[in-house]
Formats: C-alpha cells, sequence, structure tokens
C-alpha cells in the first residue's frame, strides 16, 4: 500500500536574532529530524509533553509552517517548497482541526459565512448549493441546522468543535491533522468529538494525524503511536503494542500518568526528574538521559540515536539511557529505520 502523507528527516528550526542588528544568535530546534508516514484510512497518535515540538510537525505538513529542511510527501506528490499558489488546489485534500475552537473561528463571521468559505476560496457549487451543503455538515456533526445563522461565540465548546470539524470537513479531504481537538474540551464532552471523528474517518474514508499530549486519548482512536520528545521520535508502534510493551523509558513514564479508574489496582508511578531541556541548546547525546542525570548519558554523547526496529513493526531510539540493557544490546547493532 502506497502511503499517503510521508515526512522525511523533517526539520523546522526558528531563528533567534539578538543585538542592534537582530542578527540571529541561535535556533529552537522545534522539530530536529523526523521521518514517518500515513497510510490512507488509518490514524496516526503524536504523543509528548507540552512543547516537545507536536503541533509544529502538525502545522509544517499542512504548510502553514515552511520547514527548515526536510522533505513532505502527499500521495508522492512533494509539496515541501511549493508555494501559495501551488498549494492552494492540494489544500482540499489536507485540513486542519485546531486546538481551541474559541481562536480558530472568527466571532465576526456566521456559521454559515465559516462553513461557506472554502466552497467559496475554491470556486465550487453555486449559493444554493452552498447553502445545502452548510446545512448537511452541521447535521452531518450532530448540530441542528439553525445553528448556520448564529455566531461561534454563542456555542458551547464542544459545539464550536464540531463546527471547526463541519469546516475540516467541507471539501472532503483525505488526511486531516487533529490538533488537541480534545484538550480544551470538558472530559463529558471529549468522548462525543472522539467518537464523532470515528464515525467520519469510517465514513469518509479519512487519515488522520491525531496530535495529543493524554496517551488515554490517543488509546481509543489511534491505529499507531508515535511519541515524540523534544523535536525527535523516540518510540513508534500499532497502538496495541505501545500500551502492552513499551520499551522507551519516556513512554513508560507516560503510561504510568495515565489515571486508572481503580484506586487501589496500585500502578506504579513514574515521577520524571529534571527540567525538559532547552530545543535551544539541546543536549549533545540523550536528551531524555541528559534530563534525569542518567548514568550512561556521556556514553550517549556521539552515538547514532535514531529508531531501530526492535520487534516486527516496532521501532525505539536506540538510546543506552532509556533503554534496559538487554533492549539496548539487541538493537546496537541493528540498521537504523529507513
Amino acid at each position: 500500500m502506497s502511503s499517503l502523507l510521508t515526512i522525511d528527516d523533517l526539520k523546522v528550526h526558528f531563528p533567534v536574532r539578538g543585538g542592534i542588528l537582530m542578527r540571529q544568535t541561535a535556533a529552537v530546534r522545534a522539530v530536529d529530524g523526523v521521518s514517518l508516514h500515513i497510510n490512507p484510512g488509518e490514524t496516526l497518535g503524536l504523543v509528548g509533553e507540552s512543547g516537545c515540538g507536536k503541533s509544529t510537525l502538525g502545522k509544517a505538513v499542512v504548510r502553514l509552517i515552511r520547514p527548515t529542511d526536510g522533505r513532505i510527501r502527499f500521495e508522492n506528490r512533494e509539496i515541501t517548497h511549493l508555494n501559495q499558489r501551488q498549494l492552494r488546489p492540494l489544500r482540499r485534500d489536507f485540513q486542519m482541526i485546531f486546538q481551541d475552537p474559541a481562536e480558530s473561528l472568527d466571532p465576526r463571521m456566521s456559521v454559515r459565512a465559516i462553513l461557506e468559505e472554502p466552497y467559496v476560496i475554491h470556486g465550487i457549487g453555486s449559493r444554493d448549493e452552498r447553502r445545502k451543503w452548510v446545512d448537511e455538515l452541521l447535521d452531518r456533526v450532530g448540530l441542528q441546522t439553525s445553528a448556520a445563522d448564529r455566531y461561534s461565540f454563542e456555542f458551547s465548546g464542544g459545539q464550536r468543535q464540531r463546527i471547526g470539524i463541519a469546516r475540516a470537513l467541507a471539501l472532503r479531504p483525505k488526511l486531516i491533522i487533529c490538533d488537541e481537538p480534545v484538550s480544551a474540551l470538558d472530559v463529558s464532552v471529549q468522548s462525543q468529538i472522539l467518537n464523532l471523528l470515528v464515525e467520519l474517518q469510517r465514513d469518509f474514508n479519512l487519515s488522520y494525524l491525531f496530535i495529543a499530549h493524554d496517551l488515554s486519548v490517543v488509546k481509543h482512536i489511534s491505529d499507531r503511536v508515535a511519541v515524540m520528545y523534544l523535536g525527535k521520535i523516540v518510540e513508534l508502534a500499532t497502538a496495541e503494542t505501545i500500551y502492552r510493551d513499551p520499551r522507551h523509558a519516556y513512554t513508560k513514564a507516560l503510561l504510568s500518568a495515565i489515571p486508572t479508574p481503580d484506586p487501589a489496582a496500585g500502578r506504579e508511578k513514574i515521577l520524571l526528574e529534571g527540567d525538559v531541556p532547552s530545543p535551544i541548546d539541546p543536549p549533545a547525546g540523550s536528551a531524555f538521559g541528559h534530563r534525569v542525570g542518567h548514568p550512561l548519558y556521556e556514553q550517549s554523547i556521539g552515538l547514532d540515536l535514531s529508531l531501530r526496529e526492535i520487534a516486527p513493526n516496532h521501532f525505539v531510539a536506540a538510546d543506552p539511557c532509556c533503554l534496559t540493557p538487554q533492549d539496548y544490546e539487541k538493537i546496537s547493532t541493528v540498521t537504523p529505520a529507513a
């Protein structure tokens, strides 16, 4: 099966400027060499702490942010360096749902105007057809058609997110980047939005890049899960494998933070020590090993810490600070993943 989206060694660095002449003095390495792919109809979950580069990666994929280096291919077409005019027809095939619906919806526009805008921009349909399509979109995301004549600030957070989903769905895209679409919502509403996304994926054969910091949310929607730390992917496997058999120390720490419905279950909590290293001046060796003060950190300097296949379709960074000695010995001689 040919991948819908392929990301090769993607880097997004933001310049840090200073001095009287505002020359670049450093760079924030928000995304620092990420390679991933998404298949048609698949959901790839992308998880990690706030500030690890997840949202930046998602925005770079849809070219809201210009990549510094690397390649992005959509349906085997290189889109990394296309200008806005060249990108416009392609934007029908990939859309984005933003984290905060209150910020992503223009409060000066009616819901109808918001949902008609994609059709207007791309010159699709007559006025009557667009009105009909907007009514159908609202019904499909669980809102009454009367909502079209109201404004976004008149709705609850969950309802606003449904409007955002309807807007992303309008042009029948093949890929939707979901940038923490439920993190700003009440827990009772999160499951409703997740169920809606699953239904839409089934009905329209959508592919998702689902970005979240909560592994418990990602578990129920993802086919595969990529764990990101300080701009890099440190573990990648099927959702079932990640939850059943995590290998990287950071993945284990994230999983231990998931609340359990049974307080008596006694799950061991892994408390992370130290601070997340700065993306402006990342450590020369293992970023996670540096954070926790691992005794093997010095040994990790200069090593190739890229992903290796430790088990079928299960990839983990070859990092002596983050793997058991047995796992590190097993993959230290394995060829890095392509």
